[in-house]
């Protein structure tokens, strides 16, 4: 099955990178580009592709709006947003997390990660550059942030070790072989787990795990993957 995506950045030239890294992989096809924010999202709409690749910094609407009008708590049928960003743009980051993104990437991370993260979002899974956790984690624990709240029900301790997998930036498949289950009940646990965190991704999973203190620096993924760090 190919994988269709839209990318949408206001350079050309960076917009010419990503479709020619892209399209070289013989299972992705990109099927529009977009200048900015507004034509991205009229874009994204009326092709449906299957993964919405997104600057953060672009003219009309940013990629924060961009994201929550795509893939927001109210849309009815989000699409599957990855945000590319800067080291220096660890906020905005955060706050598409908030708004529905899968997925993010450093601009210079490098066509592996960024083919990753695209297969990844089409999968359900989501990937966050190893960075971008460790700096998001070193932000909100050392800003002092408030628990968005406690889940509806309390977590099991498997659910707990499966929060903190998930917000080390594991997908699915590492998750399993870590805690030594089968990929369906590592499914079986997410779902659960959102639906008792009231979130609806992944991600929201790994926002709640972050706030509320449930992972560590020394946690994170950037010491237990090398090859995502090529």
């Amino acid at each position: 099955m190919t994988i269709t995506v839209l990318l949408a950045d206001d350079q050309a030239l960076v917009r010419s990178g990503l479709r020619l890294i892209l399209e070289d992989q013989p299972d992705i096809t990109v099927v529009g580009e977009a200048a900015d924010g507004a034509e991205a999202v009229a874009l994204a709409r009326r092709l449906r592709p299957d993964v919405c690749l997104v600057d953060i910094r672009m003219p009309r609407l940013d990629g924060i709006e961009v994201t929550r009008a795509l893939a927001g708590p109210g849309v009815a049928d989000p699409l599957r947003v990855v945000v590319v960003t800067t080291f220096d743009l660890d906020d905005y980051v955060y706050r598409a997390l908030r708004g529905g993104a899968v997925g993010f990437v450093l601009k210079d991370a490098g066509p592996a990660l960024l083919v990753e993260a695209v297969r990844a979002a089409d999968a359900g899974d989501a990937l966050v550059s190893p960075s971008i956790t460790v700096r998001l984690l070193r932000r909100l624990m050392g800003a002092g942030v408030n628990p968005t709240g406690r889940p509806v029900q309390a977590l099991s301790d498997r659910e707990i070790e499966v929060v903190r997998a998930v917000a080390g930036g594991r997908t699915n498949q590492e998750i399993a072989a870590e805690l030594f289950i089968s990929l369906s009940t590592v499914k079986s646990h997410l779902s659960g787990i959102q639906a008792k965190l009231g979130v609806r991704n992944r991600v929201g999973i790994a926002a709640w795990a972050w706030e509320n203190h449930i992972v560590h620096l020394d946690a994170g993924p950037a010491s237990r993957n090398p090859r995502r760090r090529r």
